[in-house]
């Protein structure tokens, strides 16, 4: 028993003595998400966490169902997304000859995108009469979930609200990533996986990884640096300007 980690064998005792419906349902949602995507040949509209979403949603307010309790029978998906988020160095390990050779690109991509998405989103939010707490709550919503809550809680924003901020943006970004970038005509994977996973975090990761490896990689790279990068330039830009 000493080998296994306390974490997952009190996750294996639940799962063993509680019900399974709702971890079921999310699982259903997700498939039928995926189902939906891969018969309309991976459009970015039908993007499967944006349909599961939408459709455990509708059910719990059907069903008169708490979020609480929802959690209660899904959190086990909570609790993969560690290895899930472990699991992105594979891809950044089979690319890091191409990294090293774009090193200096990379960061001025990093910081340049970085800062563009802080102040932008701070920005409209402020001249739509946003008071000061959701303004700090708005500020990290390009980084991914665990790290923004945590920088929101430091700069005085509200957790909870940014959690909601951080997945709108994931979404929409992977939504409107290839559309975009098409527009923009930038065609270099790797260009386009770092604007992803810089832009729109671990959502926006996922679906770079199912159009290209190379762009899966450098999202892996963009999102994790990001999270560094906004928890050291937040601080600094509200000092200056806050």
């Amino acid at each position: 028993m000493e080998e296994v980690p306390r974490e997952l064998y009190r996750i294996w005792v639940y799962l063993a003595e509680q019900p399974l419906l709702a971890l079921t349902v999310t699982l259903v949602a997700y498939q039928g998400g995926q189902w939906v995507y891969q018969t309309l040949n991976l459009n970015p509209l039908a993007n499967p966490v944006l349909l599961a979403v939408i459709a455990l949603v509708a059910l719990l307010q059907l069903s008169g169902v708490s979020y609480e309790a929802y959690f209660e029978g899904a959190q086990f998906v909570h609790f993969l997304l560690g290895p899930a988020t472990v699991a992105l160095a594979v891809p950044l390990y089979n690319q890091l000859q191409e990294m090293k050779r774009a090193a200096v690109p990379l960061g001025v991509a990093l910081v340049v995108g970085s800062t563009v998405a802080m102040v932008t989103a701070v920005g409209t939010a402020w001249l739509l009469g946003a008071s000061e707490r959701t303004l700090a709550s708005l500020a990290p919503k390009s980084v991914t979930t665990p790290i923004a809550m945590g920088i929101a809680d430091q700069i005085g924003g509200l957790p909870s609200l940014t959690a909601v901020m951080v997945i709108l943006t994931g979404i929409l970004g992977a939504v409107l990533a290839t559309y975009t970038l098409n527009v923009l005509r930038i065609r270099d994977w790797r260009a386009r996986g770092f604007a992803i996973g810089v832009a729109a975090h671990g959502i926006g990761t996922a679906r770079a990884l199912q159009l290209n490896e190379v762009a899966g990689a450098f999202a892996s790279l963009a999102m994790g640096l990001n999270g560094v990068a906004t928890a050291v330039l937040l601080p600094l830009l509200i000092r200056l300007f806050w």
